[in-house]
This record gives C-alpha cells, structure tokens and sequence, in this order.
C-alpha cells in the first residue's frame, strides 16, 4: 500500500489495467475511454486453489505464492496486451479501516500522517511504525470535527502482495481494498446520492463487508471473515449507524461477491431487506447500464470483475452526458 494511496488516484496518471487478488480468484480487466463510454477492451478470471490466499492484517496472505504467481500470468495472456503497470486491489480483511477525528487539522499533509499513526496505533495488532497508512477526507462532524478515513497495512503484507505481481511481470503503481473500489464503481454508475446515505455489502475476498457511505465518504466500515453469522454484522452495523452516527436512515444498498451473483450472498440479502426494510440491488445491475461495451461479460462476470471496475472508472471515469 503506497503513500497516499487514496489520494493518488486523483493525481497520478492512471492505469489502463487493474488487477485483484482475493481468496477465490485472480482478476484483471482492461479498460479505455470511448466516445459513448468506458470500453472493456479484455477481462479475465481464474480460481485460486483453496488456502492459496489468506487475508488477514498480519502474518502470511499468501500460503501459495507460486499458484498466484500463476493466475496472474494467465489472466494477463488473456488480455489484449501486456501491461507494465497495473492498478492492484487487496482483500479487505489484509488492512484496517478506521474512522479518526480530529477537532483541529494540520494545514501541512506530512504533519497529519503521525496525527493519524498515534490515532489509530491500537486499531492494528502490530507496531504502528511498520505499518503503511493512508488516508482520505470523510465527514465533518455536528460538532465541528474533521473525520479522516484511515487505512492501516502492515508493510509486510503489502509487499507480499507486490511481489507476486513482480514475479508477474507488473509493477503495482497503485494499491487499494477492494471495497473502496466497488464504492468508485457505484459512484461512477450514478447509484449514489450526496443527500442520503446508502449501503456497500461486499461478500467476498474471504470476509463479509458492510460500509454505510454518505457522499462517496465511508461513514462506518466493518469487516467480518467468513463464516460468521451474518445477521450479527447486519445487527452491529445498523444500531452503530442509528444509535451513535445519529443516522437518519439509509436509502438502499448494493450488493456485489467476487463472482458469486447471483446466488453466492441470498443469506445476507434477506438478512438485510427483513432487518433494514431497504431494497438490496447487485451493483452489476448499475455496471451493466454505465458500460455499452462490456465484451460480453454476462452478470457473475461483471460480479467478479466490480471493483477492478471501480478502480479504473474512478481513475478513467465516464463521460457525462450534456445537460
């Protein structure tokens, strides 16, 4: 995860490639600015052997970097050319995500960095100094306070993860999670509106993922491996917004799962409707109306490929239409 990772996307050029990595697949697509739209010039997905990929904040990700190694490769050859630069999209569960306040900011970016370190030292299990941090604005509170989304990757991690796509032949410029990407997605779909709040569920990448979001600014951001009952992340998330954000209620959500749709994440969707009385929407329904031509990607594809998507539309993103 590099320096300023978040905010680079805004002002380094961007790639024309974007790769994920999560527990079950490798990911990649290929994406150009065209007269009516983003072009899907090349796409491919390849499983992952069970145990090949384990996210998590520290230790080791990846049990099978030669199997890694491998899938990259080939969901490169499948596209239309090789590239040298490559957008790449992390599990969620391998960094964390923290919300942190500050009555009065700093008017120099390098003197909020350690602002943010102290802030967020006991949000990580390992030490402060060997993390990589990066961070974006979010809301300003009712009071007056700044709110920052910070996020925490141990170093190590990140370049476990840069060095299977070296060992690929790509260097990784930019670095994100995939859940912030799939919000990218949603904001360049149009699915979003700056005067209500809504909901990202992410069902993928070896954990379950909730992020209430206001303005493309995450407002809460929660992340469970898998295998925890979803109805208690469900529970947590809503009486959190409601009880201690003061949240006037959320509008809808989207719902994407590394190429399970439609079927992979039904638990969750029910859970969700029944608890939030909300209308839950795979957010391939909105990738499909932004993209004229998708090269054929039928719905678990575009599920798979979302935020690869998301990170090339916020870097590449469409053309508005003129009022």
């Amino acid at each position: 995860m590099r320096s300023n990772l978040l905010r680079s996307l805004f002002t380094t050029p961007g790639p024309a490639v974007a790769v994920s990595i999560a527990p079950e697949q490798v990911a990649a697509v290929h994406v150009e600015s065209g007269r009516k739209g983003p072009l899907v010039r090349g796409h491919a997905r390849l499983p992952l052997p069970e145990g090949a990929v384990t996210p998590a904040v520290q230790g080791t990700n990846l049990a099978d970097p030669a199997a890694v190694v491998e899938a990259l490769e080939g969901v490169l050859e499948r596209l239309p050319r090789r590239p040298r630069r490559i957008g790449l999209l992390l599990p969620d569960a391998a960094a964390k995500v923290s919300m942190v306040r500050f009555a009065s900011v700093p008017a120099r970016a390098a003197d909020l960095d350690p602002m943010l370190r102290w802030q967020a030292r006991r949000t990580v299990p390992f030490d402060v100094d060997e993390a990589q941090v990066d961070w974006m604005p979010g809301r300003t509170t009712a009071g007056g306070e700044q709110e920052f989304v910070a996020v925490l990757a141990h170093r190590a991690v990140v370049e476990e993860y840069e060095r299977v796509c070296a060992a690929a032949g790509m260097h990784a410029g930019l670095v994100d999670l995939l859940s912030f990407s799939l919000i990218e997605a949603a904001v360049a779909c149009g699915a979003t509106d700056p005067t209500v709040d809504w909901l990202l569920v992410h069902v993928g990448g070896g954990a379950s993922t909730l992020v209430v979001v206001r303005d493309r600014h995450p407002l809460l951001f929660r992340t469970v491996a898998d295998g925890q009952p979803p109805g208690d992340l469900v529970h947590q998330t809503a009486m959190y917004y409601e009880d201690r954000l003061g949240g006037g209620g959320l509008s809808h959500a989207l719902i994407a799962g590394n190429g399970r749709a439609p079927h992979g994440f039904e638990a969750i969707r029910r859970v969700i409707e029944g608890r939030l009385a909300i209308a839950v929407e795979p957010i391939t329904n909105r990738l499909a109306r932004l993209l004229p031509d998708r090269d054929g990607l039928d719905a678990a594809a575009l599920d798979g490929l979302a935020a690869p998507l998301g990170l090339l539309l916020r870097v590449r993103p469409p053309r508005r239409a003129s009022a």
